[in-house]
């Protein structure tokens, strides 16, 4: 088998063209996973990065084109990106695309067989979510205490992230017209434009009303759209926005853990989980396309339970 070097890339080279017998075939994948199978476009420009450098490894080590791919090709390939020092969850994300275009070139008669179904994913242990304690969320929740515009829309849009669970850009692009105050529950439009309801809590749904009644207003500005939460300039908020101010509150909370964003939204599965939700309902509401994605929080729960255990237990105390 051929040696194949890491191609030398920098922040301000691109990557080579991929030569047509890989290239055609990754842009009908690409349009297939888009149009037909509705993934977000972001998802499908990680897919193109991965298969662009897979085809890139496997035109050295000797395949002219997908069409004419192996499985000893395809394991050369795995070799390689495991040389590169890759993580694990690389490693096994890269696979899957690969096997995804092959079992699509299968589907689509461009190919008899499928040259990735005997390949082993890379075994990892999924790093288990950080998440707040109920008590640390009440500190957080309550720490934007003020009576001006940005103190109440920093309370209204904490209190919705905790009681939704939305994903970041989910939060941050929300409207008016997704927001059902009446009813309790919010329309999210999540990954893949795929439309998910997502049930509001009262004392969420009462800060929103605050919010739309005092603080909203004063932000408004002569080209607001309709955008539920505003920034100074009376745009849509920002993911960089919303950073400062989950980071600010923490620190105005006194809560010692580094607390980003995405920490309200695995805080609001593992206290449902362990309130005694249904895992399924959880799984819609965080909008996961696979229930194993929402099982990460079975064993958050579980971990949870075995420290209280190892604290508390008289048989597990130890001088």
């Amino acid at each position: 088998m051929k040696a194949v070097r890491s191609p030398r890339r920098s922040k301000t080279v691109p990557m080579p063209p991929v030569s047509a017998g890989f290239a055609d075939a990754i842009d009908d994948f690409l349009a297939y996973i888009e149009l037909e199978k509705g993934l977000a476009r972001n998802t499908a420009k990680s897919y193109e990065t991965d298969l662009k450098q897979a085809a890139h490894c496997l035109k050295r080590l000797g395949a002219g084109s997908w069409a004419k791919v192996t499985p000893k090709h395809l394991t050369g390939w795995l070799h390689w990106f495991s040389d590169q020092k890759f993580s694990a969850s690389s490693q096994a994300r890269k696979l899957a695309a690969v096997r995804m275009l092959c079992r699509y070139l299968v589907r689509e008669g461009k190919r008899g067989d499928d040259p990735s179904a005997l390949l082993s994913s890379p075994k990892f242990r999924r790093k288990l979510p950080q998440v707040l304690t109920t008590g640390e969320m009440d500190k957080l929740l309550a720490a934007p205490s003020g009576g001006d515009a940005y103190s109440v829309r920093d309370r209204a849009m904490l209190e919705l992230f905790y009681s939704s669970g939305l994903r970041i850009s989910e939060l941050c692009g929300l409207s008016l017209q997704q927001v059902d105050l009446e009813n309790g529950f919010v329309r999210v439009f999540g990954k893949g434009s795929k439309e998910r309801v997502v049930p509001l809590g009262a004392q969420a749904r009462d800060a929103v009303q605050v919010y739309l009644t005092s603080g909203r207003p004063k932000l408004v500005k002569s080209r607001t759209g309709s955008e539920l939460f505003l920034s100074e300039r009376g745009k849509a908020i920002s993911r960089k926005t919303l950073w400062v101010i989950v980071k600010k509150n923490a620190k105005r909370a006194g809560i010692e853990k580094s607390v980003k964003p995405h920490l309200l939204r695995h805080s609001f599965a593992t206290h449902l989980l362990g309130g005694g939700a249904d895992l399924r309902a959880i799984q819609e509401m965080l909008g996961h396309a696979s229930i194993g994605t929402t099982q990460i929080y079975t064993a958050v729960e579980s971990s949870r339970l075995l420290d209280q255990h190892a604290k508390h237990h008289p048989r597990n105390r130890r001088k």
